[in-house]
């Protein structure tokens, strides 16, 4: 196959060439042996991190799609495109000319055993070398992408609930994999998984034993404002004995870097909704309890040092959410931990708010909650990133999806553990999705006539 022949010569440690050579072999063969792939695979996976990024540049300069195979194809688009029948046949050899070689080759690995999550893992290698400043891999992601986005349909997954009775092996998961609430014993998983809660994953086909995603809910009556009330010390006592009425997602993880940004998540929470409907009819209500990770150091910390210029709120507007009396508090408290009089609000808020030393004073604590909360609600719903979306990823998220915002769900002291404090000063949120929403997407599933095998959907008939 001259079109997969090396445009340039790459460079790279020999076990780097090693594997790159392996790699033009296998496109030099109409069919690949698994093999050949399990050469490829244990080649890469014995290759250091370091390695990892030389190979990845190193695919990218010599197995490409050369210029002088697309060129002449693109030349014929102008006459083409008058005669509508030449054109479709000009779109045809335009797109199995420049087909990617890397993604013809990296579809076999899914006959492979281990073949996926080899994938997946291997994308999540090539987003860390991304962040670590390799060179412009987006190419290479896409492949990746494009074989993802066929492969984790509906069609492929399955959703379970992930209850104590499950496979020890899932339960660990469940344990080493959230990193919105982490847990560090099998106990705290127990209370993740008794009474009031449940936790949901989706499975793919090919990896049926390792959940690929996974949601922790806990069934309440009325929105619950504090993650204390889940899974903190009075956890015992929040449990409701009365009717529940409203299921509150409060974690949702993916276990699988490699799956970044496919949007697993908003399918999960559909399929849940609609199980929570089917098996738990009253629950009516459903909403999360969502943290706010940038809001103290990617947001307002920059704004109080004075490096905030990319923001929309600016340092003089920070009076209108702290009135006279807060900031009397502040400044005292200031003062207490050797600030000079007269300094500026920002450098009041700076100095409190960067040790936790505050949410020890209950004056001070009970002062701050409506101030804080306005302040955490025009992040979410003003600050936009440069795409005109929410600045804040978890808001993004939710809000993609459907759900919905106002001021009065912004809590603050809903988190007091040290992290919380230190991300976002103790606020959380409650993103409420609507039952208009999820009207919407009844109707949408229905359409498809059941998404996931193992689930029956009962449409017609059910009162919202």
């Amino acid at each position: 196959m001259a079109k997969n022949k090396p445009q340039s010569q790459f460079s790279g440690s020999g076990p780097v060439r090693a594997v790159i050579k392996s790699v033009q072999q296998a496109l030099e063969v109409p069919i690949v042996e698994n093999e050949v792939l399990e050469k490829i695979r244990s080649g890469y996976q014995a290759l250091s991190r370091e390695e990892k990024s030389a190979f990845f540049v190193s695919l990218l300069h010599t197995v490409e799609v050369p210029a002088e195979t697309a060129l002449p194809l693109l030349a014929q688009a102008a006459d083409a495109s008058a005669d509508p029948a030449a054109w479709r046949d000009l779109l045809v050899r335009i797109r199995a000319a420049v087909e990617s070689p890397r993604w013809r080759l990296l579809r076999h690995f899914v006959t492979l055993p281990g073949g996926l999550k080899f994938l997946l893992d291997l994308r999540a290698d090539v987003l860390s070398a991304h962040r670590q400043g390799a060179s412009d891999l987006k190419p290479l992601d896409s492949d990746l992408v494009r074989l993802f986005e066929s492969w984790f349909q509906p069609g492929f997954l399955t959703l379970k609930e992930i209850t104590l009775d499950s496979p020890y092996r899932q339960i660990e998961i469940i344990r080493d994999r959230d990193m919105v609430h982490p847990m560090t014993s099998l106990e705290e998983v127990a209370h993740r998984l008794g009474r009031d809660r449940r936790c949901f994953a989706l499975y793919h086909h090919v990896m049926p034993d390792e959940p690929v995603v996974f949601i922790e809910a806990f069934l309440a009556k009325g929105l619950v404002r504090s993650i204390q009330k889940i899974i903190g010390p009075g956890r015992e006592e929040s449990a409701n004995n009365g009717r529940k009425d409203t299921a509150v997602f409060y974690s949702i993880n993916n276990t699988q870097n490699g799956l970044s940004g496919l949007g697993l998540g908003k399918l999960l929470i559909f399929q849940v909704v609609e199980h929570l409907n089917r098996d738990v009819p009253e629950i009516r209500n459903f909403c999360t309890l969502s943290p706010m990770p940038g809001f103290w150091r990617r947001y307002l910390l920059p704004i109080l040092e004075g490096k905030g210029s990319g923001f929309r709120l600016k340092t003089e507007e920070l009076t209108r959410f702290f009135d006279k009396n807060v900031r009397g508090l502040l400044e005292a408290e200031y003062a207490t931990q050797g600030g000079k009089a007269g300094a500026d609000l920002a450098s009041v808020l700076l100095k409190v708010f960067s040790s936790a030393g505050w949410a020890e004073k209950p004056e001070l604590v009970s002062a701050l909650g409506r101030p804080l909360s306005r302040l955490g609600y025009y992040y979410l719903a003003e600050e936009k990133a440069g795409d005109g979306r929410p600045l804040d990823p978890v808001a993004n998220f939710h809000l993609g999806n459907g759900a919905t915002l106002a001021p009065g769900d912004v809590n603050f002291g809903a988190n007091w553990s040290p992290k919380g404090i230190e991300r976002s000063l103790s606020l959380m949120v409650n993103y409420v999705y609507s039952q208009s929403w999820r009207q919407q997407i009844r109707s949408s599933l229905s359409r498809l006539g059941g998404w996931l095998p193992g689930l029956s959907w009962p449409w017609t008939g059910r009162q919202q």
